[in-house]
C-alpha cells in the first residue's frame, strides 16, 4: 500500500488541500498533521466576529469532526512535526512517530512577529494568530478599559474596531507614516484614519513603541519614542508575521521570504509542495515572486496542488484578492498594487462608498473598493482578463465598466 499524501498544517490551506484531493478522486491515504489541538478552522473571524461573539466555534470550524471520517482523512491534531527526511520520504512528529509520504504538502503557515521592546513579556500583552489567542483576547477585553493596539495593518485595525465597539478607550500606534502603508494608497489610509478617529480611536502614525511599562508583572502603560505615555491594561500587537520555513530549511529545501516554490507550487524536491502563508511563489500579477497571506490564496493554491498530485499539473495563476471588515465598512481588494504610479478614484469618499484603481505604466494592476462590492467583482473580471482600461475611464462614473469587462 502506498503512503499517500501527507499535509503538514491544519489551517485553511491544509484543510483545502485534503478536501480537494478527495473531491478530485484521490483514493489513497490522506493525513493532516496540525500543531494546534483543534479541528481546522477559519482565521478571519478571530479578529472580528469570534471576539465579538457573533461567530461561535461551530461557525468557524471548516467542517465538523465527522467530515474527516466520512472522507477518510486521518486528522492528527496537537502534534508538531520536528523532522522531514526527504531521502526516506517520511516526517517525524514530536511524540516520536514516523509518517511516510508519497506526496508531501507543507501548509505550515506563519507566526506572529514579536515586539522587541522592554515589557513585551508582561501579562496583558497579547498577539493574535490562533484560536486560543483569540479566546484570550475575548476574555481580556471584558475587563479591559484602556486598550493600546500596536500596528496599523489589517489585524491591528480590526482589533481596534472590535475594542472600540465594546466601548473601550483605544489608541492605535503605527510606526509608518500612514495606516496600512504596504497595501493601500494614501487616499485609503486617510479614509481609515478618519474612520477610526470618527469612532473615537486615537490614531498615531509615525510613532514607535519604546517600552511597555508594568506594575509588577501586569501591563500598565505604553511609551513611545517621542516620550508620550498611554495608559493600557491591554496591549494588542499586530506587526506582521514571519513564515515558518524552519522545517523546510532543515531538510535542505530552498527558502527565501517563505518556502520557495515554482509556478506549480513545487519546492526544490519534486515530491514536496508548499502552499498558503508560508509559500513564496512566482506571481504574474505581482510581476515577480511574492508570499501572500489570504484565504483566497490558501484555497486556490490548495486546489492547484491537489490537481498536481493527481497528475493534472498546471501553473498557478489565480488572481489575488483580499478583504477587511472594520465597523460597518468593508474594504475589498483585487490584484497587487505594489509599484503603482497612478490612481483613479471612483465614487464618493464622503459617502464611504468608493473605489481606487491602481495603474502601472498605464495598465490596471489592482482595485480597492470600500463598500462597493459591484466594483470589486467587476475589477476581478477586468484584472483576470487583462482588459485594457484607462485611468480616465476608471474615474468616470458615466462609463459602464461592466461593458468594458465583457
Amino acid at each position: 500500500m502506498r503512503a499517500g499524501a501527507v499535509i503538514v498544517g491544519g489551517g485553511q490551506a491544509g484543510f483545502e488541500a485534503a478536501a480537494s484531493l478527495r473531491s478530485e478522486g484521490f483514493q489513497e491515504r490522506i493525513t493532516i498533521v496540525g500543531e494546534e489541538p483543534h479541528l481546522p478552522y477559519q482565521r478571519p473571524p478571530l479578529s472580528k466576529g469570534f471576539v465579538l461573539d457573533t461567530h461561535g466555534l461551530d461557525e468557524i470550524e471548516l467542517r465538523p469532526a465527522a467530515f474527516y471520517e466520512q472522507h477518510r482523512i486521518d486528522l492528527i491534531v496537537g502534534e508538531r512535526v520536528v523532522e522531514l527526511d526527504r531521502q526516506a520520504r517520511h516526517i517525524r512528529v514530536a511524540s516520536g512517530a514516523s509518517i511516510p509520504y508519497d506526496a508531501l504538502v507543507l501548509a505550515v503557515g506563519a507566526r506572529n512577529r514579536t515586539l522587541p521592546v522592554d515589557g513585551a513579556e508582561l501579562d496583558g500583552v497579547l498577539f493574535l494568530r490562533t484560536l486560543d489567542e483569540s479566546r484570550e483576547i475575548k476574555t481580556r477585553l471584558q475587563d479591559a478599559r484602556d486598550v493600546v493596539v500596536v500596528g496599523g495593518g489589517f489585524i491591528g485595525l480590526e482589533l481596534a474596531a472590535v475594542a472600540r465597539s465594546l466601548g473601550k478607550t483605544v489608541t492605535v500606534i503605527e510606526a509608518q507614516a500612514r495606516l496600512m502603508p504596504r497595501v493601500v494608497a494614501p487616499v485609503i489610509s486617510e479614509f481609515y484614519d478618519r474612520l477610526h478617529g470618527g469612532r473615537g480611536v486615537n490614531v498615531l502614525c509615525g510613532s514607535t513603541v519604546t517600552e511597555i511599562v508594568g506594575d509588577g508583572r501586569k501591563v500598565r502603560a505604553v511609551t513611545t519614542a517621542r516620550g508620550r505615555t498611554f495608559p493600557a491594561d491591554l496591549v494588542l500587537v499586530g506587526i506582521g508575521v514571519i513564515p515558518n520555513v524552519e522545517l523546510a530549511q532543515g531538510a535542505g529545501l530552498r527558502v527565501g521570504n517563505g518556502i520557495s516554490v515554482d509556478d506549480r507550487l513545487r519546492t526544490s524536491d519534486d515530491a514536496i509542495y508548499a502552499i498558503g502563508d508560508c509559500a513564496e511563489h512566482p506571481n504574474t500579477y505581482a510581476g515577480g515572486r511574492i508570499r501572500l497571506e489570504s484565504v483566497q490564496n490558501a484555497c486556490d493554491q490548495a486546489r492547484s496542488v491537489a490537481a498536481s498530485i493527481i497528475g493534472r499539473s498546471a501553473p498557478y495563476s489565480a488572481l489575488p484578492w483580499f478583504w477587511t471588515d472594520q465597523y460597518d465598512v468593508r474594504l475589498q481588494m483585487a490584484g497587487i498594487s505594489q509599484k503603482y504610479d497612478r490612481v483613479a478614484t471612483r465614487g464618493s469618499i464622503d459617502a464611504q462608498k468608493f473605489s481606487v484603481f491602481y495603474f502601472r505604466d498605464e495598465r490596471l494592476v489592482a482595485v480597492d473598493s470600500v463598500n462597493r462590492p459591484a466594483d470589486h467583482m467587476i475589477a476581478r473580471r477586468l484584472l483576470a482578463s487583462r482588459t485594457a482600461i484607462t485611468p480616465e475611464q476608471a474615474g468616470d462614473e458615466t462609463v459602464d465598466l461592466k461593458k468594458i469587462g465583457r
